[in-house]
């Protein structure tokens, strides 16, 4: 099993994966709603989320993953958008057959060592975290191209602010209650903060990890696929030279993003304790 899945997920990251993802593109309705994302930016916890808050049922991977599915399973989907729209998640760069998203972005620092975990769970990486990073922001550790070229497809979508919104993890983890609310709002529903308030605790990161226990994921029997959903739990994991590896690759991402270059002493010494 961990040499199929490793050849195929050195498959997935060539060309021979384009038709597929042609063919899954052709069955999207005009009112469907897609909820876009790198993975290991966030994406499972947010879904468990809007689904007990839009949907008022308690979340779990089986009832989340059918009713805001991969774009690859869309079958499932739930209508729970206006106008019997679907709610459906991607990984996906920006296709033009996505008229109206939700894009999460996270500190791509956190994501890579986030993804380097998973990964490594998996047995799909076996090399230094410095080489690691610097595939990450080059070519591309999964089939979803690098960081760099995945959000430059999103910020560069040719969609109005009416059909495109750009989430920020961070900001959201500060504020979940009002940050899903926006969310909401966006998709044309009315928000409930009561139920979005029992949604952000029935869905903390200990009540997160006791449903991967009650359904394991892929990761789970070496690890964990739900892990700190930290943020800037890069600091005092990466050395001068990481930093410097990924500021040289992605300064500018980092820049328009308004995250910091590297860490500062005070945060440092925060991370350290």
């Amino acid at each position: 099993m961990p040499i199929l899945r490793k050849f195929r997920h050195k498959i997935a990251k060539t060309g021979m994966r384009a038709p597929l993802v042609w063919m899954r593109h052709k069955s999207l309705r005009a009112n469907d709603v897609f909820f876009a994302s790198y993975p290991r930016s966030g994406s499972t916890w947010l879904r468990f989320v809007l689904f007990e808050s839009i949907a008022g049922q308690s979340s779990d991977f089986g009832n989340v993953n059918q009713s805001i599915p991969d774009v690859k399973d869309l079958k499932t989907a739930l209508q729970l958008m206006p106008n019997g729209g679907r709610l459906i998640k991607t990984h996906e760069v920006y296709h033009p057959e996505y008229r109206k998203a939700v894009y999460l972005v996270r500190d791509p620092r956190d994501v890579a060592l986030s993804e380097y975990a998973y990964q490594t769970a998996l047995g799909l990486v076996n090399q230094p975290l410095d080489e690691y990073l610097r595939v990450f922001f080059i070519k591309g550790v999964n089939p979803f191209s690098s960081w760099s070229k995945h959000v430059e497809s999103w910020l560069s979508a040719p969609l109005s602010s009416e059909d495109l919104l750009i989430v920020k993890f961070e900001e959201l983890r500060s504020d979940t209650v009002n940050g899903v609310a926006q969310i909401i709002r966006f998709f044309g529903i009315t928000p409930d903060e009561g139920r979005i308030r029992q949604a952000v605790a029935n869905n903390s990161v200990e009540r997160m990890k006791a449903k991967e226990k009650e359904t394991p994921q892929r990761a789970s029997k070496k690890g964990q696929f739900i892990r700190s959903g930290s943020v800037g739990g890069w600091r005092g994991k990466l050395g001068d030279a990481e930093i410097a590896l990924v500021r040289e690759h992605s300064s500018k991402l980092l820049a328009r993003l308004g995250y910091p270059l590297e860490a500062a002493a005070n945060d440092m010494a925060l991370a350290s304790r």
